[in-house]
């Protein structure tokens, strides 16, 4: 297990052969005499013949070969409002970045729900922009999904979304569980019903999932894109998001999804992705509704890939319910 890159330090394809670029024949069969032994077994993996997710070199050669899947691309379509703002967080100690995106021609409104979006470690609110969320935000509603709004919100670079140790001043789930409803209040909004979380911020929405089954207030809907969650401590300690094995623990969301409940879970991750074996028990364990496992790394580019999907069953599960 590598450490988590939810945000500007995701993996990014080799220079020499980057992701979608046409390989030639002769150097295909070149690499693949100097990593399976002969060109045979790597024309086959190159055509299809290959199961699923399985290629003999792993990750490197299938990047090289250009079957890590192609990146997603933001839509070309104008968004709608998008408000970024500071506001005074004293569960975390400190002052925090919101932004607030809404659908086009939609103002904020309590008969709006709201999904809050977790970002990634090394990432931000406002990353959360720059990944495109305000335009597939508003090609969903172009594309008949039910209008809803996004609220992204800083978490801190390396927090995996908990508490370290009492007392340390910095508590991300407290700033969602009693300080985010007031700010959405403010501004005319409703309390979220909806949690998307990428990368470290899957871990995120996963525990705010737990926490808001534990208060009677399920959530309606969560939607994790490459989550970053460990299934053994030898796997998280390398992050350095926990303090030891007992904040592990006593935080890890994989350890109490039995503690769950949401009306819609989707899960999407890679097969390239470091995090996918445990995203594929998350699925499996939690009963996702949607899960979708193509190929792919952990990477912006396959965030945006998937997008859609998320913006879709985030929409039609907050429209239902």
């Amino acid at each position: 297990m590598t450490a988590d890159m939810g945000g500007g330090g995701s993996e990014q394809p080799s220079a020499e052969a980057p992701v979608g670029r046409a390989v030639s024949r002769r150097r295909l069969l070149r690499v693949g005499a100097g990593v399976v032994g002969g060109g045979a077994l790597l024309g086959a993996a190159a055509a299809g013949g290959m199961p699923g997710g399985w290629l003999p070199g792993g990750v490197k050669l299938k990047r090289l070969l250009g079957l890590t899947g192609t990146d997603g691309a933001v839509p070309d379509v104008a968004p709608g409002a998008v408000r970024v703002e500071r506001v005074r967080s004293a569960a975390r100690s400190r002052d925090v970045t919101m932004v607030t995106m809404l659908p086009p021609g939609t103002a904020a409104s309590t008969n709006l729900p709201v999904c809050v979006m977790l970002h990634g470690r090394g990432n931000d609110a406002q990353g959360m922009v720059t990944l495109g969320t305000p335009r597939f935000l508003a090609a969903a509603v172009k594309g008949g999904i039910p209008p809803f709004a996004v609220v992204a919100v800083d978490g801190g670079d390396a927090t995996y979304w908990h508490q370290r140790s009492a007392g340390d001043g910095d508590d991300p789930q407290a700033m969602l569980r009693e300080e985010l409803p007031g700010w959405l209040h403010a501004r005319g909004l409703s309390t979220p019903r909806a949690a998307m979380g990428i990368s470290m911020g899957g871990s995120g929405a996963l525990q705010y999932a737990i926490g808001r089954t534990r208060s009677g207030r399920n959530l309606d809907a969560v939607a994790l894109l490459s989550p970053g969650v460990f299934r053994t401590w030898a796997d998280a300690r390398v992050t350095g998001g926990y303090a030891d094995e007992a904040d592990w623990q006593a935080h890890e969301p994989t350890l109490r999804l039995d503690r769950m409940q949401a009306g819609a879970l989707g899960v999407w991750c890679g097969q390239e992705d470091p995090f996918c074996p445990a995203a594929r028990e998350v699925a499996r364990r939690a009963r996702a509704r949607e899960a979708r496992f193509p190929d792919g790394e952990h990477t912006e580019g396959f965030w945006r890939r998937v997008m859609p999907d998320a913006m879709s069953l985030l929409g039609r599960a907050l429209a239902t319910t």
